[in-house]
């Protein structure tokens, strides 16, 4: 069981989330709900921001949580539409 996160370890969900953030960002919206897909996705760069301020002053543990949030409102927003993303290596769709 491992019950440290690494660096590594936050660099590499750090990647995952940013990749997921430009896939939502680029796609199209299967709702007629434009405004909250923008609540959306300001939340989810801001649980971003607040990853990275945590990251750079050496709290990984406050960093990978806000990832954690900042993923969660990517899948939500996947599952009820905002985000018409089809990949489940980002996503819990399909």
């Amino acid at each position: 069981m491992q019950n440290i996160i690494t660096k590594e370890k936050l660099d590499r969900y750090f990647s995952i989330t940013e990749t997921a953030l430009s896939l939502a960002e680029k796609s199209k919206n299967r709702t007629s709900l434009e405004k909250e897909r923008e609540d959306f996705l300001d939340m989810i760069k801001r649980y971003i921001s607040d990853a990275k301020h945590f990251q750079k002053n050496n709290d990984f543990v406050n960093a990978f949580a806000c990832l954690n949030y900042a993923h969660g409102w990517l899948d939500a927003g996947a599952r009820i539409g905002l985000f018409d993303v089809h990949d489940s290596r980002y996503f819990t769709v399909d």
